[in-house]
């Protein structure tokens, strides 16, 4: 009915709502506990909205076709590239952009990833309200997740593992990438990208465990990842 490019702007706008009502009631009972806790909660949360989906609307996938306007292939020079996939490649490209603007060049990244992670009582002394910047992060987060899943829709379908699917391999990204840097896990992801495309090809399950192995080994030698921040706590 919306169309996709409805779709595409609805979605985010959504699923952004609905992840404030579940940071209001559920994220928030854990921002001063073990962050443990709330990655268990996040994955229990996950699991439980899958299988509500599956009860609902089924587990078979439903097709979700490309815009006329973003078919067929583009020739450059020796290369055949996809229409839709460079309009995919785009749009990743503006999210990461305004992603790093908010993060570098408004008071945004100061209080959050800053003061408010590693001290969020010395915030609170100083007057400035973390709530608000915490509820901002939940529902950017939940709105740039469901910009992917309009992305991906047209090429996996839409189904309610189409998450979970993806959601080990961000895991891994980060984690090989380093928690606290943005552009290492950019490079983390971009890298993934292009090594698995020619081994999927022949050895899937290869591509799939050498992920794996890397992130053993990151974490054995540099457990806070390739470029991730050293955190300083004030004591």
């Amino acid at each position: 009915m919306l169309g996709f490019g409805g779709v595409l702007v609805a979605s985010p706008v959504l699923v952004a709502l609905i992840g404030l009502v579940v940071e209001r009631f559920l994220f928030r009972r854990f921002y001063r506990e073990d962050p443990a806790l709330g990655l268990l909660m996040t994955f229990g949360l996950a699991m439980v909205a899958e299988q509500a989906l599956r009860l609902i609307f089924g587990a078979s996938p439903l097709p979700f076709s490309i815009p006329q306007a973003l078919k067929g292939q583009l020739l450059v020079g020796d290369f055949i590239y996809s229409k839709y996939r460079l309009v995919m490649l785009a749009i990743a490209a503006a999210a990461v952009a305004a992603l790093w603007l908010l993060l570098q060049r408004t008071p945004f990244r100061r209080v959050v990833v800053r003061a408010g992670v590693q001290n969020p009582d010395m915030v609170a002394a100083l007057g400035i309200s973390l709530q608000p910047y915490m509820s901002a992060v939940v529902a950017i987060s939940v709105a740039l997740a469901a910009l992917a899943g309009v992305l991906l829709a047209p090429i996996t379908g839409v189904h309610p593992a189409m998450g979970a699917e993806i959601l080990t391999a961000a895991f891994v990204v980060v984690v090989i990438g380093g928690l606290g840097s943005f552009w290492g896990v950019v490079w983390a992801g971009a890298d993934r990208r292009r090594r698995a495309r020619p081994h999927r090809v022949l050895l899937p399950a290869a591509a799939e465990a050498s992920m794996y192995l890397l992130m053993v080994l990151v974490l054995l030698v540099r457990p806070r990842g390739l470029f991730g921040e050293r955190i300083q706590r004030f004591e």
